[in-house]
């Protein structure tokens, strides 16, 4: 076989040299590589880091090839009109030597069907196409990189690998598709990288990978190349997960800060790794009794002070606390345990830091080019744009990624209201209407009803939460009627009217009873959540037990009640880490939660009356059988204002099973107190707020009372009660026979 070289670029325009040296041309697979000829085969390569390159082939053959232009280098082989496998030898300008397979000798990576479905919304496992993919083509190990900028001038992949020069890998748009590709053999996991983005304009970029699946630990900002080792040996939970109805089973959330649950002092106050989380928090979550954990945003951000809700890595793990694998142990180590994992989503904006997601290609790619359509007015960031296939492509994959790769329970989603509503935070003028005039964002509903759609198709049992602050109709209803296919909601009418209510001091709370009954008119038109969340402790609202009105006492006893109201009343519940040891300062995010406080009584007994209240209500149907159904909810007395009382009834249909709940929100204790209930019998005392186990004067009725005919508030029998001051009371009724 002979090498020879020709004397001019003979079958190479020279505005395509022109381009390929300025690193402008979109296909640089069309001029570097292997190009048979009807007589030979000539191979090129753009090596400008290199002073010689060798062309290595048939085992024996090492031929260093003609350098024809700055950087490179050519060598024909003639008498050879077939594809072969070689290598380069390159021999760097710091007289380092590589020998290594020609990244432009490989077909693309990513087929027709592939780019599609990813520009149809339809391809339900778009990370594992694009981004970056350890794999073999042709029995060569390497890493398929791909990333959508359908509107730059060209695209390279640079990084730990490359010195970070984007010379040396260029990349391919491969058709109208705007995906550009390169497979690069030899890396291996961890290997650094960013894409380096040319735009129209001739600026630079430098941009983590969208669909990255690792990135380095803030402030830095590269993405990594990472693949996954773990194997799930939850097996046993994910099928009985897909059998569960979530609505008509006990669901006590608790929403944890992972930085700031608790921190170790010892070793510089810093936060818990995810692996230690799995045990440590997993104990606490399980001898607590709470049903699921739900974790502030996971996904990696910039800003610690964002708490996560400032995403970069749609796709990544934050590296705070460790590894991508890491998370899935601890996840799979909850399941374990019986407890499910719920994480915070945000779709509704992300920030504007400079290697992230906005004006990804020098263009407003994944947002709005209208500030008035793509800017966020409260938050400072970059709104994205439902209406276009390839960002609904985006996220409906981020959501899938979540629930499919790390076994997710479910996704509670941030800031709906903002998405629904064009006008949200913006002034008069600051905004503009749909096709049909209106303030709803049509493309955002669009892609909600579209992503709930495909999430629970595909991952039978998860639930989908929305926090949505708005009277917006049927979010938790199913999308053929019209609703946005959610599977609960946040009520946060609840939450500010109960907050509202607990604030007064109880001299004035009988002028805002309304409060209490008013979220009865509507709890039956939404699958409700009540959120008692991270946002109501910080930016100076104070902690829950610092909001209590009166002496310390009537602060922890108003406390009690709360949560003894709140458990019985028909909604999942949700508590914020902290709440139930009754932090008194606001939460910190970059401080442990002040655990020293379970040395005092009052703090220990509120803790052991959230374990109870979580206790009874994992074992009392009646609070969560029909808990999205009136039949499952009765008044006793929705109108005793004067005294700060209301009694009601949560009731099992299926069974008939009874709790009778009286709470007194005064601070008068209530002798001979008379309740109206169902029937005859024993009524059986399994729940005091105000009990000294819980820290209470433990004023009660020695395990329960005797109804008595004695006709009450529209029943025909009646139980004569000790109502303690500020208190919650739960009964269980006779059965129903």
């Amino acid at each position: 076989m002979a090498l020879t070289s020709k004397p001019e670029f003979q079958a190479i325009e020279r505005g395509d040299i022109n381009r390929l040296l300025a690193l402008e041309h979109p296909d640089p697979h069309s001029i570097l590589g292997m190009h048979p000829d009807h007589d030979h085969v000539t191979v090129r390569a753009y090596r400008p880091d290199a002073s010689k390159v060798y062309l290595l082939f048939d085992e024996s053959e090492r031929r260093e090839m003609v350098q024809r232009e700055q950087g490179l280098f050519e060598a024909v082989v003639a008498g050879r009109t077939e594809v072969f496998p070689y290598r380069l030898e390159i021999h760097r300008d710091d007289n380092a030597v590589l020998a290594t397979r020609d990244p432009y000798s490989f077909l693309p990576t990513l087929g027709e069907l592939d780019l599609y479905l990813w520009g149809e919304q339809k391809h339900h496992r778009a990370w594992d196409k694009l981004g970056a993919h350890l794999i073999e083509v042709d029995g060569i190990a390497g890493v398929a990189f791909a990333v959508w900028a359908p509107n730059a001038l060209s695209v390279s992949v640079v990084g730990s690998f490359n010195r970070w020069d984007g010379r040396l890998h260029m990349m391919r748009v491969l058709g109208s598709s705007g995906v550009w590709e390169l497979f690069v053999p030899g890396l291996e996991p961890g290997a650094l990288y960013k894409f380096e983005i040319r735009t129209r304009s001739k600026n630079l970029l430098l941009k983590s990978d969208p669909f990255a699946m690792r990135m380095e630990t803030p402030p830095a900002t590269a993405s990594i190349v990472y693949k996954s080792q773990y194997r799930f040996h939850d097996e046993g939970w994910m099928a009985a997960r897909g059998k569960r109805d979530l609505l008509r089973s006990p669901v006590a959330i608790y929403e944890v800060h992972p930085g700031s649950w608790r921190r170790v002092p010892e070793e510089g106050n810093r936060s818990l790794s995810y692996r230690e989380m799995a045990v440590q928090l997993g104990d606490y979550v399980q001898e607590m009794g709470f049903t699921h954990v739900e974790f502030l945003p996971i996904m990696e951000h910039p800003f610690a002070g964002s708490w996560g809700y400032q995403v970069s890595g749609y796709f990544a793990p934050t590296s705070r606390y460790g590894s991508p694998d890491d998370l899935r142990f601890m996840i799979d180590e909850f399941h374990r345990r019986g407890i499910g994992v719920i994480l915070d989503w945000v779709p509704a904006h992300f920030p504007k830091d400079e290697f992230s997601l906005g004006r990804f290609d020098g263009t407003a790619l994944f947002e709005h080019e209208d500030p008035r359509l793509g800017d966020h007015p409260e938050w400072g960031t970059y709104i994205f744009n439902y209406g276009r296939d390839e960002v609904r492509s985006f996220l409906i994959a981020s959501a899938l990624f979540w629930l499919g790769e790390f076994h997710a329970d479910g996704l509670r989603v941030d800031a709906v209201a903002s998405m629904i509503y064009r006008d949200y935070g913006r002034r008069g003028g600051d905004w503009i209407p749909n096709t049909h005039g209106g303030r709803e964002n049509l493309e955002a509903i669009a892609f909600l009803r579209a992503m709930n759609e495909q999430v629970y198709a595909l991952n039978p049992g998860i639930v989908m939460i929305a926090e949505e602050s708005t009277a917006w109709p049927g979010v938790s209803r199913p999308t053929f009627t019209g609703g946005l296919g959610f599977g609960l909601k946040w009520d946060m009418g609840w939450m500010h009217d109960t907050l509202e209510y607990f604030a007064l001091d109880p001299i004035y709370r009988k002028w805002h009873h309304r409060n209490l009954s008013f979220g009865m008119l509507y709890a039956w038109s939404e699958n409700f959540v009540l959120p008692l969340s991270h946002d109501e402790v910080v930016h100076g609202k104070r902690a829950m037990l610092a909001k209590m009105p009166g002496s310390m006492d009537q602060q922890f006893a108003n406390l009690r009640a709360l949560y003894g109201y709140m458990w019985a009343r028909p909604g999942k519940k949700h508590l914020f880490m902290g709440n139930e040891i009754g932090q008194w300062r606001e939460w910190d995010h970059d401080s442990s939660l002040d655990w020293h406080l379970l040395e005092y009584s009052s703090h220990r007994g509120l803790r052991a009356m959230v374990r109870d209240l979580n206790r009874l209500y994992r074992e009392e149907a009646a609070l969560w059988e029909a808990d999205v159904d009136p039949a499952g909810f009765e008044w006793i007395d929705a109108d005793d204002a004067d005294d700060n009382v209301i009694a009601f009834m949560r009731i099992a249909p299926s069974t008939g099973r009874t709790i009778v709940c009286v709470c007194n929100f005064s601070p008068v204790r209530r002798s001979g107190f008379r309740v109206g209930v169902p029937r005859a019998g024993w009524y059986r005392e399994v729940l005091n707020t105000d009990s000294a186990m819980y820290g209470g004067a433990n004023i009660g009725n020695l395990g329960g009372v005797e109804a008595q005919p004695m006709p009450h508030q529209r029943f025909s029998h009646s139980i004569s009660i000790e109502l303690p001051p500020l208190s919650a009371l739960w009964f269980v009724a006779p059965d129903n026979r």
